[in-house]
């Protein structure tokens, strides 16, 4: 099956999950299917194939929820289809209902289920006999017997950026929070770490739902997480790899403070000149320190003598 990417959309456009199967198309193309759709309506042109420069996107919709595979090659759309199609109704046998809900709370067996739907159909002339699966021997993949140090260290970093809609009145629109948590480990032997998570599944299960918690979307673990023990008890178990790697992934759909709020008014003057006061006030405690700050201000294309 020819299909680069499955993504899943809420009615807004928002990724609920998505999985990346050929890496040959960019995962952010999803970014501009949800505008295309909606200059399609308007126009009268929908069809259920939208090209988007060298992409398609071929998608379906059930109950509140877009399906949308992307490809760009000459793919099977009717290959493609019947994949979007079986995979809808393989979810609806798991869950009862496949809708924005059930995908959030079930996104662990959805990527197991995705893995296991996806035949990439490609042939390997057999060289050399294969070795037992490490589910025979009990060895870890990733990270290679005899590793020693002299010290043994873990760094957590955890990274997150925040994306803002704001309208022309200041009012915030659209705001969430794309996180990722990095490890660098240094560690003998094949050791088994462990972190907990504040996420609301947790409190809710546990019956401290009145904490203050968080609900993650998009979750995206490293290979070396035990998926199953973070669907039974939300606990993220795992023999790291050696150095520097990507633990996780995830979204938060939140309210966010913006740290610098700008504002900015446009005054047309005579003579094609036009005048841009922006001001930008920092939201965030004393203590912090902001660095790199670049404010983009768009300008017709050709204007000229500009001056500060």
């Amino acid at each position: 099956m020819s299909a680069s990417a499955i993504y899943f959309l809420d009615i807004k456009g928002k990724v609920l999950i998505s999985r990346n199967y050929r890496g040959d198309v960019p995962m952010s193309i999803i970014e501009k299917f949800m505008p295309l759709l909606m200059e399609r309506e308007e126009d009268g042109t929908l069809q259920p194939i939208l090209p988007c420069e060298e992409v398609y996107f071929l998608y379906i919709k059930h109950s509140n929820v877009y399906i949308v595979a992307t490809t760009r090659k000459n793919s099977n759309a009717s290959l493609v289809f019947t994949f979007l199609h079986k995979v809808a109704s393989i979810f609806i046998e798991y869950f009862k209902d496949l809708e924005e809900e059930s995908i959030r709370d079930n996104f662990v067996i959805i990527y197991e289920l995705l893995d296991e739907e996806y035949i990439t159909q490609e042939c390997h002339k057999l060289e050399v006999a294969p070795k037992p699966p490490p589910a025979v021997t009990n060895q870890v993949s990733w990270r290679p017997d005899g590793i020693k140090y002299r010290k043994n260290e873990v760094f957590l970093d955890v990274i997150e950026n925040v994306n803002l809609l704001v309208s022309a009145s200041g009012n915030v629109l659209q705001s969430e929070i794309n996180g990722f948590i990095n490890l660098r480990t240094y560690l003998s032997g094949m050791p088994e770490l462990q972190l907990g998570l504040n996420d609301k599944v947790l409190f809710e299960s546990t019956g401290r739902g009145r904490n203050k918690s968080v609900e993650l979307e998009d979750v995206k673990f490293h290979q070396c997480v035990r998926l199953s023990r973070f669907e039974s008890d939300r606990t993220i178990s795992f023999v790291p790899p050696d150095g520097e790697f990507e633990l996780m992934s995830y979204r938060l759909n939140t309210h966010v403070k913006p740290l610098i709020w700008v504002e900015s008014v446009v005054e047309r003057h005579v003579h094609s000149r036009v005048e841009y006061m922006v001001k930008a006030k920092s939201q965030f405690k004393r203590r912090s320190t902001a660095n790199n700050v670049d404010i983009i201000v768009p300008v017709p294309q050709d204007v000229d003598s500009p001056k500060f």
